[in-house]
């Protein structure tokens, strides 16, 4: 099974590694994420590259990560998630 996590990780951090662990755990062997890019949500410009966000996911237990197009991540959670 897999499971998908519309995620910013803005800087990803323990409790998303946390997060990413438990989903493996209990729900699905692997994991996608779908990440915002250089933008996150009301249009703040991210802490980190979306480069080194994305290499923190996959060594934190994400198995894939696509980037979330900015017309989304940039808007409010109705249209986010």
């Amino acid at each position: 099974m897999r499971a998908a996590v519309i995620c910013e990780f803005n800087p990803f951090h323990h409790g998303h590694q946390y997060l990413l662990e438990q989903i493996k755990k209990e729900y699905a062997e692997e994991i996608v994420c779908i990440m915002s890019g250089s933008f996150v949500q009301r249009g703040d410009i991210a802490v980190t590259d979306k480069y080194a966000r994305t290499k923190a996911a996959l060594e934190g237990g994400a198995d894939m990560v696509v980037e979330l197009p900015t017309v989304y991540a940039v808007s409010g959670a109705p249209i986010f998630a």
